[in-house]
């Protein structure tokens, strides 16, 4: 097995050393990003090590991790997705529907917050915890069974050698603190920016062909053919090296948290969204805060369909045809109502015309943010499957 070999291949080279304290010591990450790049915050009591990095991704794809083995945090977040699942909502282990679409891992450790709605969730460390152990919706399904998880994780033939290559210093190195921790630690090192734009903007001229260069200029406020200069308004919400703003990383001195709402619900038109999935209103209980989610990142948007929080628009088609009139229009059923109108809306977002030039030219734009690196790197990959 993989990771049998990896454990082996660490004995060897410290048996190796002359310095007893030097090879007991974790070996130190090294980050690999490019120089407008900067290196994402890293918690004090969790430093970035190769060997935790490495367990990290161990239990990142172990089903061991579900109560009935059946899914890992890899299952909703599926690397050749660029870390999504394809679907519109998610799905627990025990089959309940979740009320939000999964939201990529790549570049997670550069978020501002973690989750669509939730501003108080702001470390990888802790919100791992919500999968495991949350209850409404079940997800992996191991709330009150902490205990079992540690058993299940010192009777596996290699885990006990991986968690004390991971903490060398912790007499009992196995415990749900170090679970979370070597998690969240191989998230936080999966990043991207190896995508044609990123190619463009170190430099390289050939990069983008001249239809990716239009719709890149429309993006960053370039004037649309109808005279409108900074008519599509996309960076004021996706900009910044992360195409998000709602961003963080080492050298800013405040996260920049970052919410909205883009009008794709305006229920009886008073700016309501479907119940249970109203955005930060409900942890505010503000009502000029229904319907206002944080934007994500646009990196890889090619292959992280169907998209919105809500997994409810199918195509990069239809949510420029979303952005473009300025809000959804739903004609009937329970959600019906204009979302155009809702009084809660972004004032931003205004609407604007589009030829189909101009569409196939944003369309190729965000095609060339994906980063095909990303959905192959081994070192990101399920050991599991090797």
């Amino acid at each position: 097995m993989k990771r049998t070999f990896y454990i082996l291949s660490f004995l060897l080279l410290a048996a190796g050393c002359g310095d007893s304290d030097a090879a007991s010591a974790p070996q130190e990450w090294v980050w690999d990003l490019p120089d407008t790049v900067p290196e994402p915050r890293i918690p004090e009591d969790n430093p970035m090590t190769v060997a935790k990095v490495e367990l990290g991704r161990f239990l990142f794809f172990d089903t061991k991790l579900s109560a009935n083995e059946t899914q890992s945090c890899g299952s909703c977040h599926r690397q050749e997705l660029a870390f999504t699942d394809g679907l519109a909502l998610a799905e627990g282990s025990t089959g309940d529907i979740l009320a939000r679409s999964s939201m990529s891992i790549a570049n997670a450790g550069y978020a501002a917050s973690l989750t669509w709605a939730n501003e108080a969730v702001v470390l990888l460390e802790k919100q791992a915890l919500v999968p495991m152990f949350g209850e409404d919706p079940i997800e992996l399904g191991m709330a009150n069974m902490e205990d079992e998880l540690i058993r299940r994780m010192r009777d596996d033939g290699d885990y006990p050698a991986m968690f004390a290559e991971a903490y060398p210093d912790q007499m009992d190195p196995i415990s749900l603190d170090s679970i979370t921790k070597a998690i969240a630690a191989f998230q936080r090192q999966v990043t991207s920016f190896g995508s044609k734009v990123d190619r463009w903007q170190q430099g390289d001229a050939t990069a983008l062909n001249e239809s990716e260069q239009r719709g890149m200029a429309l993006f960053f406020g370039g004037t649309n053919e109808a005279g409108v200069e900074d008519a599509f308004e996309c960076f004021h919400c996706h900009g910044g090296f992360l195409f998000s703003q709602s961003s963080d990383d080492a050298g800013q001195v405040f996260n920049q948290k970052f919410f909205m709402n883009n009008g794709l619900y305006n229920l009886d038109e008073d700016g309501s969204y479907p119940a249970g999935n109203e955005g930060i209103y409900e942890m505010s209980g503000d009502p000029a805060d229904k319907g206002r989610f944080k934007p994500p990142s646009l990196r890889n948007i090619e292959v992280t369909a169907p998209y919105m929080h809500d997994g409810s628009i199918e195509t990069l088609e239809e949510v420029l045809d979303h952005y473009a009139r300025g809000g959804r229009l739903i004609e009937s059923g329970p959600n019906a109502g204009d979302g155009k109108d809702n009084p809660n809306k972004n004032t931003l977002l205004t609407g604007f015309a589009m030829t189909e030039q101009e569409k196939q030219d944003m369309l190729a734009f965000l095609h060339a943010l994906t980063d095909e690196d990303l959905l192959t790197k081994p070192a990101y990959s399920d050991p599991f499957a090797e």
